[in-house]
């Protein structure tokens, strides 16, 4: 039985002819997300702006509708209400309200007592979030991606050449970049699973661009007449069979857990899609025709000892 090929052997898309139209699409979402973030801002989560988290578990399927009637009832503000793990268990998140952690810790004992009043054999686990540690926690999450993307063009730079590392980051910032947008958009909550979310982004999304740039380097070794346009293109189609059944594999397994899953890690879920779709479009249309505009071609890195022409021979011919 023949295997099933989803990108024949003989593929030949000209994807460098879609590059300047790409790079208008890629700007003005880039550009987009920015403003909106700066404009609409973030719903962050009790992770970064402190306030409490009550899990409450009940004997029975958690009566949800009815526990929301009673907290908006106390007029504490806006809570996020939503199961937690299994339908017997709830997850009662509520802001930090004026007067610092003690207004908190007066306002969860409020919703615990409106709720035992009604089911007093449900179980309570209260977790609170200072101020001052949201700000902290907030403080690191983007310190964290920050040193990831730095840490990652550097690493691109030693291994392959700076055009390359700067190829890597202009990716990577476009990918989260695209992805805080839709966060600022939608108005998901943004909370430290969706910085998890991120920072696997930017490991998937760079992992399919040094498998590229990885192509392309031993094409310019091969190739040494062989025009970039083309060549550029030639690298694209001989990995897209790579990147088409790996990123389809994992946005299947996440459609999944979107349908299927828990509601505690839907934001979780839907970053990373969203990741995966926007890093496999940018590590093809963002990553390689940076190559172009950074002036990369068969003569860049040949010494100057070594004659232009000539074909050297690459890793896989060897064997």
């Amino acid at each position: 039985m023949p295997l099933l090929k989803l990108v024949p052997d003989n593929t030949n898309i000209d994807f460098m002819r879609w590059r300047n139209v790409a790079l208008v699409l890629s700007l003005m979402l880039t550009i987009g997300s920015i403003v909106l973030v700066g404009v609409r801002g973030l719903n962050l989560g009790v992770d970064f702006v402190g306030g409490q988290m009550i899990r409450v578990t009940f004997s029975q399927t958690a009566p949800i509708e009815d526990v929301r009637a009673r907290i908006a009832a106390l007029e504490l503000g806006d809570a996020s209400i939503q199961e937690f793990g299994n339908p017997q268990t709830l997850s009662i998140r509520m802001g930090l309200p004026e007067g610092g952690e003690e207004a908190a810790n007066a306002a969860g004992s409020k919703v615990r007592a409106a709720i035992a009043a009604q089911y007093p054999d449900a179980v309570f686990a209260v977790d609170t979030v200072s101020g001052k540690v949201s700000n902290e926690l907030y403080r690191s999450g983007a310190i964290a991606i920050a040193l990831a993307m730095l840490g990652i063009a550097v690493y691109i730079w030693f291994r392959f050449e700076w055009q390359f590392g700067v190829g890597a980051l202009t990716t990577l910032f476009h990918d989260v970049a695209v992805t805080m947008g839709f966060f600022s958009l939608t108005q998901l909550e943004f909370n430290l699973n969706v910085v998890a979310a991120i920072l696997t982004i930017v490991g998937y999304s760079l992992n399919d661009t040094v498998v590229i740039y990885d192509r392309i380097r031993e094409n310019l070794r091969k190739y040494r007449k062989m025009e970039v346009i083309p060549l550029l293109n030639l690298s694209l189609n001989e990995t897209l069979s790579r990147t088409i059944v790996t990123s389809l594999s994992i946005m299947i397994a996440l459609l999944v857990l979107l349908l299927l899953g828990p509601e505690v890690i839907f934001g979780l879920t839907v970053a990373i899609l969203l990741g995966i779709f926007v890093g496999t479009y940018s590590s093809i249309y963002i990553s390689v025709p940076m190559l172009v505009w950074l002036k990369v071609g068969p003569d860049s890195f040949v010494s100057k000892s070594q004659p232009v022409g000539e074909r050297v021979t690459s890793r896989n011919e060897s064997f």
